[in-house]
């Protein structure tokens, strides 16, 4: 009995020693590639706003001010450290004091991603690139974009596309599903102060979507893409609210949005009503949602791609109960390697139907309904679909910060909008790239501009990384608007940065 005891006791010790062991590694491996980067950002000009492409697709850290300056200090290490292993873990944290910006102080990213196998777990605020587009160069996505400051939030995802079993790799699945909360109760009071606009606190975010990629590039060079992305926003606390005429019991331009289960299932699957509709019942919270269709074809050592975004609000336009009028349609071709150009993107954007412009709910008198003036981005509770000021969704719709007037509202939703990005690397040490866009805005249905209003935004950047100092890049960027749409301005951008690492790790 007593040499049983022992032997017990034994197994245990050395159970004990395994998990302790084991559990030290898991901690220790979190101290290893990690990486930082310290950045100095300084932006002289002349004109009312900065230049177009200085302020927007930065993640929201862009600025109307011509002159601004920010100094910005991170410190992660990507879950992808770990990818030999079934367990993945990252995290990091990014800060940013600025001089003329919204804010003095940022907390720009501050995260931790937890990963099984494909299956990942991302918890905190954390910038994301856009969706089947080139993050440098075009627009944005017409609905989560790179425009805007990130939402804090829970999201589970497949954050690359994983390959469905038995399918020979011809199937492929992204998808991801996401709940979070607005962090804009500050500027939203500051923008808002002196007025009786549509102000609103804590409002709660959802996203989801889901892609499917058909194609084999080592059997085939074409692939197809397609997919769904829906996001909302619900839930908060509302002031200035304003009744809607046809509204017949009692009404408080104050509320409190519903917060609970029901609300989240109403965020995740569209339904319920707003605290101002009123007779007419529609789904709760902002709704917005966009299809996307993208086709590929992988040469040898070049690749083209042609795509295509559909905006939807409501069900008129998220299926074909009216003609899609509205799209943003785009290509890219990425060339073979080569001293000038890289990679060329062309994209044309129009917005200008929204189902058309008149609206009417069935009533006694007159059954039938006729869902048009969508008013894209906009909402009678919350506003606009923005972050603190910067919008979710594409850059082009000029985002709520340009606003004199203290409205959280996107003024100009109408717009028709070519484009043009080019980057390349004429040497390893120095790269280029070049923005150019041309706007012609029509204002809204509600507040249609007379006579459209055009706008000209021109960006070009080069960068330069001297082998002599790794991890040292400094660039600098011109910048000019032309036209009425955001008046006359341009200016300089100069950019300092280096990226190290904490106790790298190389693979074996």
């Amino acid at each position: 009995m007593y040499h049983s005891i022992m032997k017990k006791q034994l197994i245990a010790i050395c159970l004990l020693s395994w998990v302790a062991t084991t559990t030290w590694a898991q901690f220790k491996r979190l101290g290893e590639n990690i990486q930082y980067q310290a950045t100095l950002q300084g932006t002289a000009g002349t004109g009312d706003t900065a230049p177009f492409w200085f302020t927007n697709n930065r993640y929201g850290l862009g600025t109307t001010e011509p002159n601004s300056m920010l100094v910005r200090g991170a410190i992660g290490r990507d879950a992808k450290a770990d990818s030999a292993r079934n367990w993945r873990i990252g995290y990091g944290l990014d800060l940013v004091g600025a001089v003329h910006h919204d804010s003095y102080f940022v907390i720009q990213q501050a995260f931790a991603d937890f990963q099984y196998k494909s299956i990942r777990l991302s918890v905190g605020q954390k910038e994301r690139p856009v969706e089947l587009k080139n993050n440098l160069l075009s627009t944005g996505d017409m609905v989560l974009s790179n425009n805007a400051r990130p939402i804090p939030q829970i999201r589970l995802e497949l954050p690359e596309f994983w390959t469905i079993p038995r399918t020979k790799g011809w199937l492929h699945l992204k998808a991801h599903i996401a709940f979070g909360m607005y962090t804009d109760n500050g500027w939203q009071d500051d923008f808002t102060a002196g007025t009786t606009n549509l102000r609103t606190h804590n409002s709660l975010f959802h996203s989801k979507a889901g892609f499917l990629k058909i194609g084999n590039t080592k059997k085939f060079p074409l692939s197809i893409t397609g997919g769904l992305v829906m996001a909302a926003q619900f839930g908060g606390e509302g002031w200035n609210l304003k009744d809607r005429p046809d509204h017949t019991g009692p009404f408080n331009p104050h509320q409190k949005m519903p917060s609970g289960l029901k609300a989240f299932w109403h965020a995740f699957i569209p339904g319920g009503n707003d605290a101002n509709d009123g007779d007419y019942a529609n789904a709760e919270g902002n709704q917005i949602g966009s299809w996307h269709l993208r086709l590929d074809y992988h040469g040898k050592g070049w690749e083209a791609s042609v795509y295509a975004e559909h905006l939807f609000e409501d069900h008129s336009q998220m299926f074909w109960q009216y003609p899609w009028k509205d799209m943003l349609y785009g290509g890219e071709v990425r060339l073979p390697k080569n001293p000038v150009v890289r990679t060329i993107l062309y994209e044309h954007m129009r917005t200008t139907d929204q189902s058309g412009p008149i609206y009417h709910d069935a009533t006694a008198t007159f059954d039938e309904s006729i869902y048009g003036t969508d008013n894209y981005y906009n909402h009678q509770i919350y506003g606009g679909w923005q972050h603190a000021g910067f919008s979710m969704g594409n850059a082009l719709l000029t985002s709520p910060i340009y606003n004199q007037n203290g409205m959280i509202v996107f003024m100009d939703s109408r717009i028709k909008a070519h484009h043009i990005g080019i980057e390349g690397n004429p040497t390893n040490e120095i790269g280029y790239r070049l923005l150019y866009t041309h706007e012609k805005s029509f204002g809204s249905y509600s507040a249609p501009r007379t006579d459209p209003t055009k706008g000209d935004f021109l960006m070009v950047e080069a960068s330069y990384c001297p082998h002599q100092v790794k991890g040292l890049k400094v660039g600098a960027a011109y910048g000019q608007n032309w036209g009425k749409l955001l008046g006359q301005s341009k200016g300089v951008m100069l950019t300092a940065s280096y990226t190290g690492w904490i106790n790298k790790k190389t693979k074996k």
